[in-house]
C-alpha cells in the first residue's frame, strides 16, 4: 500500500475499562502521529459508548453481548444478537473503507475484524491476557500482526505474526509527580500512616467489597488506612461498614487514579490485564484477587504470571472472605516484603506500549 494523505483507521473493542483505556491509548498516539479520521465501533449499552465520544472520537454500536457460561438456554438471543452484529459490522466496514482494522478484544472486536478480513481489509489484534481470548484465537489466522502483553503466546499464534509490547495505560496514571504524602492528604487521610487501596472496576467485585466490609475494624485496629473504591452495584454498605471508623475513604468512583494509585504501599486488585499493566509500570506491591467470571479463567492466568516471580501475593475469589484481609495485615507490616514485589513487579513492565503497537499499525499501513 502506497503512502497516502489520510488514513481510515477502525478500532474495535470494549465491554470493561480494560479494553477501552488501551484503545483510547493506541488512538491518540495514532493521532499524534498520523492524519487519520478513527472510527470506534463498540458494544451498545457499555460503558465505551459513553466515554469513546467524551474522549473526542466517533463510535458505531452494536448489539452484540456476551455468552452466558452458566444458563446455555439463555444464549438463543445471544446468537440472534450475534447475528444481527455481523450484518451490522459488514456494512460498517463497507461504508467506512478502513485501510487497517484493529482489534482491542471485548465482545465486538469478533464481527467487526471478521468483516473488516473478509472484505480484505488488513488487521491487528492486541491480546491483554497471559491466555489467549477466543475471538483473538478465531482472528489471528488472518491477522498480519498480534501485539501481545506477555511472553509465552506461541501457544496460541502463529510465532511469527507475534510482537511483545504490553497493554497501553492511562498516560496521565504515568505522568504524575505527587508523592504518596500529598496524594494522601487529598484523600483526606494522615500523610504518614501506611494505605492500601483497594479496587474491583466500575462495577465493583462483590467478593472484594464483602471482605472488607467484614474486617474493616481489624485494619484500623491495625493502623491501616484505606482508599476503598466499592463500584457501583455495592450501594450503602461500604460507607455503613466504615461509620465512625477514620482514616476510611470509601467511595463508587476514584476519579484520580494517579493520586490514588500514588497513596498506595499495597493495592488490592482483580487480574485485569489493564491493572495489572499500570501495577507494573508503577512499580506497586499487590495482592490480586482474580475473578472467577470472566473467560478461560484468564485473570488466574495473569496472577500466577506474576505470583511466579515474586512480584504480587496471589489470594484466589474462594478464600478473599477468610484470607484477604489477614494477608492485607502482614504484608503491609513486612516492609522488606513489600520493596521486594516492588522490584520485581517493576521488571515486568513493558513502557511506551502505545507507541510499539502504533509501530506495527505504521508498518502496515506503509
Amino acid at each position: 500500500m502506497k503512502k497516502k494523505d489520510r488514513y481510515r483507521i477502525l478500532i474495535s473493542g470494549g465491554g470493561t475499562g480494560g479494553h477501552i483505556f488501551p484503545a483510547l491509548s493506541i488512538a491518540n498516539a495514532l493521532k499524534a502521529r498520523l492524519d487519520a479520521d478513527i472510527l470506534f465501533v463498540g458494544a451498545d449499552n457499555r460503558m465505551e459508548m459513553e466515554r469513546v465520544p467524551a474522549a473526542g472520537y466517533e463510535i458505531k454500536g452494536l448489539p452484540v453481548a456476551g455468552f452466558n457460561r452458566k444458563n446455555l438456554l439463555k444464549n438463543f438471543s445471544v446468537l440472534l444478537k450475534l447475528r444481527k452484529s455481523i450484518g451490522m459490522a459488514r456494512r460498517i466496514v463497507r461504508d467506512f473503507k478502513p485501510d487497517i482494522a484493529i482489534g482491542v478484544g471485548g465482545y465486538c472486536s469478533g464481527p467487526t475484524l471478521k468483516a473488516a478480513q473478509k472484505e480484505g481489509v488488513p488487521t491487528l489484534l492486541q491480546e491483554q491476557n497471559s491466555y489467549a481470548g477466543v475471538t483473538n484465537k478465531l482472528l489471528a489466522k488472518k491477522a498480519k500482526k498480534i501485539c501481545v502483553a506477555y511472553p509465552g503466546l506461541e501457544r496460541f499464534f502463529p510465532a511469527e505474526k507475534i510482537v511483545l509490547t504490553g497493554n497501553p495505560v492511562r498516560k496521565d496514571i504515568l505522568s504524575s509527580s505527587i508523592t504518596p504524602e500529598t496524594a494522601r492528604e487529598r484523600f483526606g487521610l494522615n500523610p504518614k500512616l501506611p494505605t492500601v487501596l483497594v479496587v474491583g472496576g466500575s462495577l465493583g467485585a462483590l467478593t472484594l467489597n464483602e471482605s472488607l466490609e467484614s474486617g474493616i475494624n481489624r485494619l484500623t485496629d491495625a493502623g491501616i488506612q484505606v482508599i476503598w473504591q466499592t463500584g457501583k452495584n455495592f450501594g450503602d454498605r461500604g460507607n455503613k461498614a466504615a461509620k465512625n471508623l477514620k482514616g476510611i475513604v470509601v467511595t463508587k468512583f476514584i476519579s484520580d487514579m494517579a493520586a490514588a494509585y500514588a497513596a498506595a504501599d499495597l493495592v488490592v486488585s482483580r487480574a485485569g490485564a489493564g491493572s495489572i499493566s499500570e501495577l507494573e509500570l508503577l512499580g506497586k506491591p499487590a495482592i490480586l484477587v482474580p475473578s472467577p467470571n470472566v473467560a478461560e479463567d484468564h485473570q488466574t492466568k495473569n496472577a500466577r504470571a506474576l505470583s511466579d516471580k515474586g512480584a504480587a501475593v496471589l489470594v484466589t475469589d474462594a478464600e478473599a472472605r477468610e484470607k484477604l484481609v489477614d494477608t492485607v495485615i502482614s504484608i503491609i507490616d513486612d516492609s522488606n516484603k513489600l520493596q521486594t514485589m516492588s522490584a520485581e513487579i517493576r521488571k515486568l513492565a513493558l513502557p511506551d506500549s502505545d507507541e510499539k503497537i502504533v509501530d506495527e499499525i505504521v508498518k502496515i499501513l506503509q
